[in-house]
């Protein structure tokens, strides 16, 4: 009998018994599922901390994820795919492998899909079949069920970190420079709006988070997500809200678009949307033109330019404009864009920094501060920055390239 097969016999055995004494707390459960596993002959064999596994197993599919709980608890593991409730897939260290674990049947993985976006009061059946949710973690859930996912239920969940990445980490694992780094700390401190491109995976969510450190301490934030994600932990006046779907009688719906307009009358500093995709894009272009200076957000594109053509694709799924119109919205709105990738080998790194520099005969202006040199490294193209407005309102100046490494002046900024 294989592990699967005797956590399938032991976990029935332990229903089974839960069904004959009725309700027990969660201690009674453990103390419970404890007594199978030592007196079972099949787990004799086992090690004891392969004891000790199994009814952590045992335990979270009656109180937690099922098989995908220590999957969650693991810190290595930072993807979980499941194609459907027999085919598991996590990432590692950047590479996708299977695992043999897997769901004792479809039904136990409908149930807890159900139990998940329950808990964020979300809903997905066969008439609404794909959901983003998130557990209490803060991890990001997103489900597709039949019909439209073919071979079953598809769950899929990126984690994590507990304590959210800082800019000095991403500097340490080489994503970028030290020198970019105190040029996106002045650039925050001094309230350019920045958007962060980059494709699925590439690490916008987590960059956003790092950015968010360099936001002075008295600002206050109002951020904006289909799924609670960002962790800003260095600023106390803030407001998170998250989107929700319509009811299963098709009312209710809380869009982006909603939640960026109710933002405007909260008195927000600084917006944060986590991700825009479409017809709210002309509401965060709008924030960013009256006053909102400072805001951030992220959108999926292969490059700087490839975000502004998407930015006027968003804007025009949403409002009759022409397209001069737009450009000019997103020039005079976007300062800085930062591009994200994500490497063959699994690491998330910047692969730009463009300046936003204006709109030209109808067409948006940019010139790039950083880019990825020959041997790979980022590096400053020597271009200066032509939009010094804020900085000089600000009273801040961008790093002395001889100064960096040595004095940390960019980084003793963030006093608020």
């Amino acid at each position: 009998m294989n592990n699967n097969e005797l956590w399938m016999v032991l976990k029935q055995a332990v229903r089974n018994q839960l069904m004959d004494t009725g309700d027990m707390s969660e201690s009674a459960i453990l103390r419970l599922i404890e007594r199978q596993v030592f007196d079972s002959e099949e787990s004799a064999a086992l090690t004891l901390e392969e004891k000790k596994r199994l009814i952590e197993r045992i335990y979270a599919s009656f109180r937690g994820l099922d098989v995908l709980q220590p999957l969650v608890d693991d810190p290595e593991v930072t993807e979980i795919m499941v194609n459907r409730h027999d085919e598991i897939f996590i990432e590692r260290a950047g590479k996708s492998i299977q695992i043999a674990d897997r769901f004792e049947s479809q039904e136990r993985l409908e149930d807890l899909i159900q139990m998940i976006v329950g808990q964020v009061n979300r809903i997905v059946n066969e008439s609404e079949p794909i959901v983003d949710a998130r557990l209490p973690d803060g991890s990001r859930v997103h489900v597709v069920l039949p019909p439209i996912a073919l071979k079953g239920p598809v769950l899929t969940i990126r984690k994590f970190p507990e304590q959210p990445l800082r800019m000095d980490k991403l500097v340490e694992l080489g994503s970028l420079t030290d020198e970019a780094s105190q040029w996106l700390n002045v650039f925050v401190q001094a309230g350019y709006n920045i958007f962060v491109s980059g494709g699925t995976g590439s690490g916008k969510t987590t960059f956003l988070n790092a950015l968010s450190d360099f936001i002075p301490r008295h600002s206050r934030i109002v951020t904006i997500e289909d799924a609670a994600e960002l962790q800003i932990r260095n600023v106390s006046n803030l407001v998170s809200m998250e989107t929700r779907n319509a009811n299963s009688e098709g009312k209710g719906e809380i869009s982006i678009r909603n939640l960026i307009r109710a933002s405007l009358r909260m008195r927000p500093d600084r917006i944060i949307v986590g991700e825009v995709r479409g017809a709210e894009a002309l509401d965060m272009l709008q924030a960013m033109n009256t006053g909102h200076d400072g805001s951030l957000s992220t959108g999926h594109a292969n490059s700087p330019q490839d975000m502004i053509s998407r930015l006027e694709t968003m804007v025009l799924s949403g409002a009759l404009l022409p397209v001069e119109v737009i450009r000019a919205q997103i020039a005079s709105a976007i300062e800085i864009i930062i591009h994200l990738a994500r490497m063959p080998n699994g690491k998330r790194n910047v692969m730009a920094i463009y300046e936003v520099c204006g709109c030209v005969d109808g067409q948006v202006q940019m010139h790039p501060l950083f880019t990825r040199a020959g041997d790979g490294r980022l590096q400053h193209t020597g271009e200066p920055l032509q939009r010094r407005r804020k900085l000089e309102l600000a009273g801040l100046d961008l790093p002395n390239p001889a100064h960096i490494g040595s004095s940390r002046e960019g980084r003793s900024m963030n006093t608020g």
